[in-house]
């Protein structure tokens, strides 16, 4: 298992630099250490490392900061972003050899330009399911970081090397994307926090499209303050943490179809007792029906979103060098070449078709929380086969893709106790209520940790 010493937080490095207690260039030079460490994972968490521009950065600010100059609660704290996203002069590869052929980024994308406004160090691009098609994590190409908690255990998917740059200190935070899952399963299944924003909230331009209708950008990081933080420069918000929500009298909802069945019982166990602690602190929380959920697999029968919409933009490149791709990510991307006009346009009208017949129930709730995960970590060898792979991604993205689909906000927090797997406790908010959801996530965090 991993270190049961808690990482410190953003929070308080943070406040370790204003004290005078440590440097931007120490906090740097430590967590590039940590990356070039023959024994640990960063030739497998990071694509590339950045070290002379980092250090560089860390210098910088250290040098601000002795002229009273400190531009965010994130300046001169290393971060690590995620390897779909554009950064000037740099080939962007987005976890595939198919694109190495490709021009560097003229700019930054806009969320890379805002980490850097706010003064935050960036280490390095982290690996990923390529494509961002997946959800275990694994990758061919440049291989798979072991999970922090067993090191023959996959980190989910597909933020993989962002969650471990975060859990073995490389990065303080890290960007993740989320299109089914992605920030917020490697955050479960590797013991982190991990916050999806309502989409429309931060601009994913400049960052390589999954789904252009389900994809955002969010945080991983080892505390809901981080998320919070880091959460408001990636959407260019006042930078602030949301106080924390009185817990007592507080409505949680959890369904009982769809994101219920088939958990693995270690999960069932970190919930139920996750559920309890809460309860005992006021908290009501009601099993409710919620029936439509079921109707998740018949209206993405076709592929959904992530099919038509990869393909659409894969379709020349596949022709090119498909040979190259992942041969699990390639067939997913290919279902979008069988999808009509048609079969699109009710995919749209029935997703706000459902949106709008859940969110008449589930508003009535403060959240609605379930598992992360159906399971824990899946080993390397239960995700090597074919059939392996496509099971255990299955019951990794179920809980999480009800969020992206219904256009949600969404936070993973830790629920399980020492010396167990990793496992997630996740609240779902309703469309553009993220700040309230950090507020509540605020109070829960600490009731539901085992």
């Amino acid at each position: 298992m991993a270190n049961p010493t808690p990482n410190p937080t953003l929070g308080q490095l943070a406040a370790d630099l204003a004290a005078g207690r440590t440097t931007s260039r120490q906090l740097t030079e430590e967590a590039l250490a940590r990356i070039e460490d023959p024994k640990g994972e960063g030739k497998r968490a990071f694509v590339k490392v950045w070290r002379t521009q980092a250090l560089a950065a860390a210098d910088a600010s250290d040098l601000q900061r002795k002229a009273g100059i400190v531009l965010s609660p994130l300046a001169g704290i290393p971060v690590s972003i995620k390897d779909l996203c554009n950064v000037a002069g740099e080939t962007t590869l987005a976890g595939s050899k198919a694109l190495d052929d490709a021009k560097p980024a003229a700019a930054d994308a806009p969320v890379v330009a805002r980490l850097r406004a706010a003064g935050a160090v960036i280490v390095g691009s982290t690996n990923m399911s390529e494509f961002a098609f997946s959800g275990v994590g694994f990758n061919p190409h440049y291989g798979t970081p072991g999970n922090p908690a067993d090191r023959k255990r996959v980190p989910g998917g597909s933020s993989a090397g962002a969650a471990v740059s975060v859990a073995d200190r490389m990065a303080v935070a890290a960007l993740g994307t989320d299109t089914g899952g992605s920030v917020r399963i490697p955050a479960a299944v590797c013991g982190l926090v991990g916050f999806k924003p309502t989409a429309r909230r931060v601009p994913i331009d400049g960052v390589v499209p999954l789904s252009t209708s389900l994809d955002s950008i969010g945080p991983l990081a080892n505390s809901v303050e981080d998320c919070a933080i880091v959460d408001a420069v990636f959407a260019g918000e006042p930078i602030s943490v949301p106080a924390a929500a009185p817990l007592a009298g507080l409505r949680f909802a959890v369904p009982k179809h769809f994101v219920m069945s088939e958990l693995d019982p270690t999960v069932t166990a970190a919930f139920e007792r996750a559920c309890k602690a809460l309860s005992a602190k006021g908290v009501k929380i009601e099993q409710i029906d919620l029936a439509e959920l079921d109707e998740l697999p018949t209206i993405n029968a076709t592929g959904g979103f992530a099919a038509a919409e990869s393909y659409a933009w894969h379709r020349d490149l596949i022709a090119r060098r498909g040979n190259e791709y992942d041969p699990f990510v390639h067939p997913r991307i290919m279902r979008g070449k069988d999808m009509s006009a048609a079969d699109y346009i009710e995919l749209l009208a029935r997703r706000a078709d459902l949106q709008r017949r859940v969110s008449a129930i589930t508003s009535n709730y403060d959240a609605v929380i379930m598992p992360t995960c159906a399971i824990v970590a899946p080993t390397l060898d239960e995700v090597a086969t074919s059939d392996g792979f496509v099971k255990k991604n299955m019951l990794l993205l179920r809980n999480t893709s009800v969020g992206n689909f219904l256009d949600r906000c969404g936070i993973s927090l830790p629920c399980h106790a020492a010396g167990e797997l990793p496992v997630g406790f996740m609240l779902m908010g309703e469309t553009m209520a993220d700040r309230r959801l950090l507020a509540l996530a605020r109070s829960v965090a600490p009731v539901v940790k085992g």
